[in-house]
């Protein structure tokens, strides 16, 4: 066997074999120039062959001269040509048998024999076994051994202690392959195992503990690491010398480990098991990790640490050793720190500075590469002494409340999740139920900033959807705590000034109102709308805008300002309140053409009709349906005058609305005195429509016509756009010279106005932005003995006015007037429940009737029960029921 000589023996982890090269033949020693070096020379036993006898023939038949090999050549030949003949039945037969025939001549000694074993055509051949025949090797192996592992022996010594070999790794390598190979494996793996310990007690082991008395634990732990990285890569070297005896002997033996995992276990059983530096290790492990908490710990020691846990892992102690010490101290530190570090004193400091503790400790555990376990044992110490001990802390009822309040939502989401690590997070809806409450009942019984009610719930609705969605992770049970305190606060009642002592909502009135100028001036309209779509001062993040501020379709902007109006409505039970001032506000529109958009005013509609059902806006519909025909009505009478040959010089344009009664709103019935060219276009209009709907009774609304007149002022013309009552004021200064005044009585005389009208009307034309008219004396409010001329100083830059503006406005008469309506009819509903509950019943008992009573009238809106409790009293009155013993009622048929 010949070995090639520029290579090492590879190591066990490369996928290369060591080059080694099995002639088919004998092995032969290297020729004379072949032969190593006097330092590098081997001494080759003389291997005594199986074969000499084949080689003593074949000496023999080189004497024999050419007349022998002629008579091999030919039975060469002729073996070359029969090589497909199979003989006759008779060898076929013995073939068949089993056996095998011998030489004719005996004289060639087989390396193999077989034994004959029976036959069976059926079941086949049995068995078959094969007898090596070969005669044994006469070498001493032990003594080859011996001389074998001295140089083995001197070699490892010189790797321990870091100097040069004093043999070639091919020769330390060759030697321990022929050792194996001649049956010493186990001797010579005892050897190494025995040679390594040693090493590792005499060596290592003693030159730490060496250390160990005057140095510190940190440093203990260096030598240690060290140690194991130096033994680490002498190993590497051990490994390639025996690499032959780790590839064969070591993986077939099950009691037998690698070479590395040897060396492996004999530092951990010899160097690390020792007790002492066991401690002062695993206390150095400890030490590092605290100043690494503690923020000091330098660079060097940063990479000592990180090494340490390295050789933890591939010594197989981490689980065993380090995990259980790392968590103890881990343990204490986290207590320590809860009451000394953790701000405790405040909600707010205490969860920002948990939550950086646990990512900082997370972190630390992917730095050092610690198991997943440990991270996940980490985790359960974090929840156990920070968050289940501390559960009472941080659902503490006022401190959630003073973050809610400070709107400090980013500490209420790590507030939250904390919580959530053990399954508390439901615990803050107490308090968030009590926030949404109190706050609620505050904006909405706020009557100094009445008019802001709805922009201020919407903002405190953005905020609170902000909590549910980012802070509390959309949390279910928080969710339908949220809708529940909404829900209750902006249904609550309270008899004030604010509903003029009724038992209505304020909210139904105030979200009509706010709808009622969205479609009537846009967003502009509300001042305060687009400062509440701000991220800055909605506490709503960027992304999160309701539509984009730069946005060209205003329709769009209308109609998200309306949706989000009508969350807010879906919260609200008494939708009467809500219907009666939406139908007003309506009407105004509708009459005044004052509607921002038609296509907003039919979204609404559709909007009102989805939520509330189609009886909710049959009135509204039949509204829109009025405007329709009365289009129609004025192109048709139009069209009929311009037949006629078209309107009678100097009597003004017509243009009028005919409504039914029962879909719009309720108005007073105002005496004015009507101008005559005025009166003459008017009735020509009611001969009109009577002719063509006979039976129909048309009933003229004053206080809701409004006109254009072109005024002529010394500094300019212009048209002015005033309800009717101004227009009829203004048409008697035409009457009068321009040095002339009017008075009061006069002007009242003439129109045929109740003083409420004519006084406010007055105040519009001679009080307000735009005096038209003098009054004298100058004041803000008329008296009877006022008297006004002609503004003749006025101007103004725009050449079209409009001075309807108190006209437009709902007064406080008509606000009262809707309230106790609105009371009213809700009274006469609940009473009407009561018959319905009664006639179907029969009989039934307070308590139950009280229930039964609420449920039929919430979507109109509940009264109190000391409200319904009247409203039985009122019945029985009437004879509708009777009261029984045991607090029941019967009805009376």
């Amino acid at each position: 066997m010949t070995t090639s000589r520029k290579g090492k023996a590879p190591d066990r982890g490369t996928t290369s074999q060591p080059r080694l090269h099995t002639s088919p033949k004998r092995p032969v020693a290297a020729s004379p120039s072949d032969r190593p070096s006097k330092r590098q020379r081997i001494s080759v036993p003389d291997i005594p062959d199986d074969d000499s006898e084949e080689r003593s023939s074949s000496r023999k038949l080189k004497k024999a001269g050419t007349q022998g090999a002629d008579k091999m050549q030919s039975a060469s030949r002729d073996a070359f040509a029969n090589m497909y003949d199979f003989g006759p039945a008779k060898v076929k037969k013995e073939a068949l048998n089993g056996t095998i025939p011998q030489p004719p001549n005996g004289k060639a000694k087989p390396a193999f024999a077989t034994q004959k074993i029976p036959f069976n055509p059926a079941q086949g051949p049995k068995k078959l076994v094969v007898k090596n025949l070969r005669a044994a090797s006469r070498l001493d192996t032990k003594a080859y051994f011996e001389k074998t592992w001295a140089e083995e022996d001197k070699a490892l010594d010189a790797i321990f202690r870091n100097e040069k070999d004093p043999y070639s790794l091919e020769e330390l390598y060759k030697g321990a392959e022929n050792t194996c190979r001649h049956g010493h494996s186990a001797d010579l793996y005892d050897s190494l195992s025995a040679k390594c310990e040693a090493h590792l007690n005499d060596h290592v082991r003693d030159g730490i503990k060496r250390e160990e008395a005057k140095s510190s634990d940190v440093e203990v732990l260096k030598a240690f690491v060290n140690a194991w990285q130096t033994w680490q890569k002498q190993l590497q070297t051990v490994r390639q010398i025996f690499f032959y005896m780790d590839q064969t002997y070591c993986l077939r033996s099950a009691d037998k480990t690698s070479v590395s995992q040897m060396g492996l276990i004999k530092f951990r059983s010899s160097v690390f098991q020792n007790h002492f530096i066991r401690q002062k290790v695993l206390r150095g492990v400890t030490t590092l990790v605290d100043s690494d908490r503690k923020g000091s710990l330098n660079e060097n020691d940063r990479s000592l640490l990180r090494q340490s846990v390295d050789s933890f892992h591939e010594l197989s102690i981490y689980t065993s050793d380090l995990e259980p010490v790392f968590l103890d101290s881990t343990e204490q530190y986290f207590r320590d720190w809860r009451e000394t570090e953790s701000g405790k004193d405040s909600l707010g400091d205490y969860v920002n500075n948990c939550t950086d503790l646990l990512a900082q400790e997370l972190a630390r555990c992917d730095w050092l590469t610690l198991d997943r376990n440990t991270r996940i044992k980490l985790s359960e110490l974090f929840d156990q002494i920070l968050v289940e001990q501390e559960v009472e802390t941080l659902s503490h009822e006022d401190s959630i409340l003073d973050l809610l309040e400070d709107d400090k939502s980013e500490e209420m989401e790590r507030l939250y999740t904390m919580l959530q690590r053990g399954g508390h997070g439901i615990l803050i809806e107490p308090s968030f139920s009590k926030y949404v409450e109190t706050e609620g009942s505050l904006i909405v019984f706020d009557e100094k900033r009445e008019s802001e009610m709805v922009i201020r719930l919407l903002e405190f609705k953005r905020r609170l959807d902000h909590y549910l969605k980012y802070s509390f992770h959309k949390n279910e049970a928080l969710g339908n705590a949220l809708h529940k305190a909404f829900e209750t606060f902006i249904n609550k009642t309270k008899k004030s000034q604010m509903n003029w002592d009724t038992d209505n909502a304020k909210p139904g009135e105030m979200i009509a109102k706010h709808v009622d100028l969205l479609l009537k001036g846009g967003v502009k309209a509300v001042p305060r709308l687009q400062q509440a779509t701000k991220p800055e001062l909605s506490g709503k993040p960027e992304e999160e805008h309701d539509f984009d501020d730069n946005t060209a379709n205003e329709d769009a902007e209308i109609n998200q300002h309306l949706s989000n109006a009508l969350d807010l409505f879906r919260f609200v039970h008494g939708k009467a309140v809500f219907e009666a001032f939406y139908k007003k506000d309506l009407a105004r529109r509708l009459l005044m053409g004052r509607s921002a958009s038609f296509d907003a005013e039919r979204n609404m509609l559709t909007r009102l009709k989805n939520e509330c059902g189609a009886a909710f806006t049959h009135n509204l519909e039949s509204m829109f349906k009025d405007m329709d025909l009365a289009r129609e009505e004025m192109m048709s009478y139009n069209q009929l005058l311009d037949d006629r040959g078209g309107r009678e010089p100097g009597l003004p344009d017509l243009h009028v609305n005919v409504l039914s009664a029962s879909a719009w709103p309720t108005y007073p019935d105002v005496q004015v005195n009507i101008p005559t060219h005025i009166a003459k276009v008017m009735t020509s209009f009611e001969t009109h429509y009577k002719t063509k709907h006979s039976g129909r009774k048309l009933t003229w609304k004053h206080p809701l016509a409004h006109c254009q007149l072109r005024a002529k002022f010394p500094k300019g013309n212009k048209e002015l756009v005033v309800s009717g009552f101004q227009a009829i004021v203004l048409l008697l200064v035409n009457d009068i010279p321009a040095d002339k005044h009017l008075t009061y009585a006069e002007i009242k005389a003439s129109t045929g106005l109740v003083d409420a009208e004519l006084k406010r009307t007055l105040q519009s034309l001679a009080c307000a932005k735009y005096q038209v008219l003098r009054k004298h004396p100058r004041s803000r409010d008329v008296a009877e003995t006022d008297t006004f001329t002609f503004g003749a100083s006025f101007t103004d830059p725009k050449m079209r006015i409009k001075i309807n503006q108190i006209q437009l406005k709902e007064t406080k008469e008509e606000n009262r007037e809707t309230h106790v309506r609105v009371a009213a009819d809700r009274h006469y509903e609940t009473q009407a429940a009561i018959v319905r509950i009664m006639k179907s019943r029969k009989k039934i008992g307070h308590n139950e009737l009280i229930v039964e009573v609420i449920k039929a009238t919430m979507s109109r809106g509940v009264l109190d029960q000391a409200d319904i409790k009247r409203n039985i009293e009122k019945l029985i009155e009437k004879d509708y029921m009777e009261r029984e013993e045991g607090n029941s009622y019967s009805y009376v048929a």
